[in-house]
């Protein structure tokens, strides 16, 4: 009896908190301190430009911007960020550059990043982060064209 009440309520707060999470923004599932579900997988995006490094952030460290609670590794990159968030936020809400190219939505690895032109972008796994340094403006380019149709979808709706 014990074992079906812990799945009930593990099912209720699973279904409950990815119908808050956006659609818009790839976050983990579940909630932070800070409320939101938590983006970037808890890695700072300030890091990638400040230190060219995947660092994992420290919740003490923490934010929420646009529904997703985003950690950083110090208060001065989280100062940084709150200036100008936009700026470190990574592209395509977080989703592979590669799959949002083919208009899909999959997860973005932050550990497997790039930033060009100022902008920051994640990929799927190792073989797709080298399939897209082919040609990361090609990439972009139909990228910012698939992100205007699919941005609002669920990744399921892709399929």
């Amino acid at each position: 009896m014990k074992r079906i009440l812990i799945a009930i309520t593990l099912y209720v707060l699973m279904t409950a908190s990815s119908s808050f999470a956006g659609i818009e923004l790839n976050t983990t599932t579940g909630w932070t301190l800070q409320g939101a579900p938590l983006a970037v997988h808890g890695f700072d995006p300030v890091a990638y430009f400040t230190q060219d490094e995947a660092l994992l952030g420290d919740a003490q460290f923490s934010t929420e911007y646009k529904e997703g609670t985003y950690r950083f590794v110090s208060e001065e990159n989280k100062q940084l960020f709150l200036k100008n968030p936009s700026k470190y936020v990574p592209q395509y809400g977080g989703y592979c550059a590669f799959g949002t190219a083919k208009g899909k939505k999959f997860d973005g690895d932050p550990r497997l990043f790039k930033v060009v032109g100022g902008r920051l972008y994640f990929n799927l796994n190792p073989d797709v982060y080298e399939k897209w340094l082919m040609d990361p403006p090609g990439y972009i380019k139909q990228a910012d064209e698939n992100w205007r149709e699919i941005r609002d979808k669920q990744p399921a709706e892709l399929w």
